[in-house]
């Protein structure tokens, strides 16, 4: 826990270097499930959204943002929590959705992911976390038999109005 703080801290610290070129970094922290047969070899994606619906969308986790790790750490293996850390677009609201994809690939395709967690920071900004609980298999041979699973915790703001008057209605 004390590694994922201070890796937060340093993420934070070190946006302000990335003012001239008006991108985000982001650090994103992946839990593969302790399930026997959890770890993948496919390539995972993640595509992040904001309540707007503007996206980013990162097409293979290892390749773009594998570099806090030995060189020789092997992603996705059962009951590990990766790190990945890279550049992005900045969203003008918190990150508040994520679409989780598995290409299928590898000896073994299914894959068991707990959470995805994601820390967005620029000079500027405030930092932003969003911990999104998967807890969900994305394989063909498993339940729900699919390589993509989203999450949406946005609030839309006819949503709130409507729950709102719905609350105020008289008994």
């Amino acid at each position: 826990m004390a590694t994922k703080s201070l890796l937060l801290a340093l993420v934070c610290l070190s946006s302000i270097t990335i003012l001239a070129q008006g991108k985000c970094v982001y650090t994103i922290f992946v839990k593969t499930g302790w399930y026997p047969k959890s770890g993948t070899d496919s390539s995972i994606s993640v595509e992040f959204f904001d309540s707007n619906r503007n996206s980013y969308k990162i097409d293979n986790l290892t390749q773009w943002g594998a570099t806090l790790l030995d060189a020789d750490h092997r992603y996705f293996e059962r009951t590990q929590l990766d790190v990945f850390s890279g550049f992005g677009d900045c969203f003008d609201n918190s990150i508040c959705g994520v679409n989780v994809t598995s290409d299928g690939s590898g000896t073994h395709h299914g894959w068991y992911c707990e959470y995805v967690e994601v820390t967005t920071s620029a000079a500027g900004r405030s930092c932003n976390n969003h911990h999104f609980e998967i807890e969900q298999w994305l394989a063909t041979d498993a339940y729900p038999y699919s390589l993509t699973t989203y999450r949406d915790d946005c609030v839309s703001p006819s949503l709130t109005s409507a729950k709102s008057a719905r609350l105020e209605l008289p008994h």
